[in-house]
């Protein structure tokens, strides 16, 4: 089963979450509907961003990348 690495843009404040899921339509409307204790208060979010991965361990290197340094940047680009 694939796994995919995706990105989030709270549309009322400057934030980007970052994750990782096998269902990125669920987890999406999770995130919009306040049900993630991290992004509850950045809602509502836009979807920025949805990448596939064969396996969790290639996906979980990504999703590290894209959340610190020159990732957060290729993110911010996105917007």
């Amino acid at each position: 089963m694939p796994i995919y690495v995706y990105a989030i843009k709270s549309l009322v404040r400057n934030y980007i979450y970052v994750g990782m899921s096998n269902n990125v339509e669920r987890r999406f409307l999770e995130h919009n509907r306040g049900e993630n204790k991290s992004t509850k208060p950045y809602k509502p979010f836009a979807l920025i961003l949805t990448e596939e991965f064969p396996s969790r361990v290639e996906a979980r290197k990504r999703e590290k990348f894209l959340k610190v340094g020159s990732g957060k940047k290729y993110l911010k680009t996105l917007l």
